[in-house]
């Protein structure tokens, strides 16, 4: 299975899919065709015939030299097969070849199986310990919207 750029079939299989990969729909607003249209040169795919069953949707920041991850997902049946690390790996390639030294990605602070996962990548979090002892950015997404800040050298 290789990686390859997310094309507008793939970007609308993921929608139409989008409870499979994250288990709700939460994210199916968050997940923009600006991803596609803007940043389609930092949206990867791997697939299984003409199935997406990996994706990240990244881009690269124009005031700093960050790679910025914003969606990772793996279907459930896919998962725990290193697709994730692989796409993390290819975007970290991407990143270091457009003059980045970081990598960032937010999640929320319920989410420990994101938290565990870009942990395991060697991603560190900032922040302060909320009241559960995770370590919160207060405030970053909007007053009283705490979040999950990773980064890692790259």
């Amino acid at each position: 299975m290789e990686i390859t750029l997310c094309t507008k079939a793939d970007f609308d299989q993921i929608l139409i899919d989008i409870v499979d990969f994250w288990g709700s729909d939460r994210t199916l607003r968050l997940h923009h065709p600006i991803l596609l249209y803007e940043f389609g040169n930092s949206a990867f795919v791997i697939k299984e015939g003409e199935k997406v069953i990996a994706y990240l949707f990244g881009f690269i920041s124009r005031t700093a030299p960050v790679g910025y991850v914003k969606f990772i997902g793996v279907r459930p049946s896919h998962r725990h097969q290193g697709l994730g690390h692989r796409l993390y790996e290819h975007f970290t390639l991407f990143a270091r070849s457009h003059g980045c030294e970081e990598l960032k990605a937010i999640t929320s602070p319920t989410n420990k199986t994101s938290i565990v996962f870009h942990q395991c990548l060697g991603m560190e979090l900032l922040g302060e310990p909320n009241d559960e002892g995770v370590p919160v950015m207060r405030n970053y997404s909007g007053p009283g919207i705490d979040r999950v800040v990773f980064r890692k050298k790259i």
